[in-house]
């Protein structure tokens, strides 16, 4: 019995111990703040000084170049004084009625520099931005074949291609050969023997004035060799002129497909209404138009050199045809002209039979019916079936 007491007394003194032990463990880690604490964390903090600041202009909506600013698309924003520039507006009365140089985005502080008081003629096109120093903008005429389908876009590169046709002239006048010749009259009425007549046994030349036959293309005597025998031939057509192709101006650069964007009219502010006056009656909407497609581009303008620029004005003015052929912008190569592979050679006729081994046909005592004297497209007549 009194050794069950004297095991409960020894529990309770170590459980009385633990929980004095575990107390003050706590006190010593964890120390609750003090009343001084408290007061210091309660404390007003240190104030930071405000940088000045002053109220500047901005654009809240999106400003044309050329348009006329109006009190509606501004407001005013606070601007760090140190950062505000002597070319940045800073009452929104000095900044309406102003013309936008350029295209203004939202949200950007009005500047001297983006306004001027009227639309100045020399500010020149954003086009001309795009051209390098040292080289021109030319546009030279196109159409679906000559401009690889429309597929050129600004920024995209091509060749130009050139096909000319060449004849035959008169080094002296000019002219294409062959010349015509005419009779000669002399200035007494001259005559020629056109005939004979028999008088009195006797045989008499009868002398006729020899009339005007008109022009005449200028032949060529050829001996027959078989009746011993020469004739004089004439041309049966007019000259048939000799074509070539080649490359005229590699890897250049498109600056517009068709014509650029003509520049926007200046439109004045719309004044609102006073409250005294009577609302304008609400306008009749219009008819739905269906939207019609543009036409295709007729033109293309090209970034080049200047005399690359004086090449093509000749050549769109003698009649050239002029080619684009389009290019893989990372493809920066330029080949050079010659008669080796891998260099650029003109195309002649004589070229498409020597490389490309194109024989002339032979004369046959036969030929295919029916006789065709001009190649056209083959046309396919598709006739849509009935629905019944």
């Amino acid at each position: 019995m009194r050794r069950g007491r004297l095991f409960l007394i020894l529990g309770l003194v170590l459980i009385g111990g633990l929980a004095l032990v575990l107390v003050l463990g706590r006190s010593f880690l964890f120390p609750s703040a003090t009343p001084t604490d408290q007061t210091a964390d309660l404390a007003t903090p240190t104030p930071i000084p405000t940088a000045a600041t002053q109220w500047v202009v901005v654009v809240t909506q999106p400003v044309k170049r050329g348009e006329v600013i109006d009190e509606s698309k501004l407001d005013m924003i606070e601007y760090q004084l140190d950062l505000v520039l002597p070319i940045m507006f800073t009452n929104v009365t000095d900044a309406v009625g102003k013309v936008a140089r350029f295209d203004i985005p939202s949200y950007t502080v009005l500047t001297t520099a983006l306004v001027s008081d009227q639309l100045e003629l020399d500010q020149g096109s954003d086009a001309a931005l795009l051209i390098p120093k040292g080289s021109v903008a030319i546009s030279i005429p196109i159409n679906r074949l000559t401009s690889v389908s429309y597929a050129p876009q600004r920024g995209d590169h091509v060749n130009v291609l050139v096909t000319l046709m060449f004849v035959d002239l008169d080094a002296e006048w000019q002219s294409v050969l062959p010349n015509l010749t005419g009779n000669v009259i002399p200035p007494d009425g001259g005559a020629v023997l056109t005939g004979t007549s028999s008088t009195s046994g006797e045989t008499l030349s009868t002398l006729l004035l020899q009339p005007f036959a008109g022009p005449s293309p200028l032949g060529r005597l050829s001996e027959e060799l078989q009746l011993d025998d020469y004739f004089y031939l004439v041309p049966s057509e007019p000259q048939r002129p000799r074509l070539v192709s080649q490359t005229l101006i590699q890897n250049v650069i498109v600056l517009q497909m068709g014509e650029f964007p003509a520049q926007e009219e200046i439109k004045e502010p719309t004044p609102t209404p006073s409250g005294s006056e009577a609302p304008a009656p609400t306008p009749t909407p219009a008819p739905a138009v269906t939207a019609v497609p543009p036409p295709p581009p007729d033109v293309v303008t090209l970034i080049v050199s200047p005399q690359d620029a004086v090449t093509l004005n000749y050549l769109i003015y003698s009649g050239a045809q002029l080619t684009l052929v389009l290019r893989n912008p990372m493809d920066g190569d330029v080949l050079a002209y010659g008669n080796e592979p891998g260099q650029l050679s003109a195309v002649t006729l004589s070229f498409l039979l020597d490389r490309y081994s194109i024989p002339i046909p032979v004369k046959l005592p036969y030929g295919l019916e029916p006789r065709v004297n001009r190649l056209e497209s083959p046309i396919v007549d598709v006739t849509p079936t009935p629905v019944p």
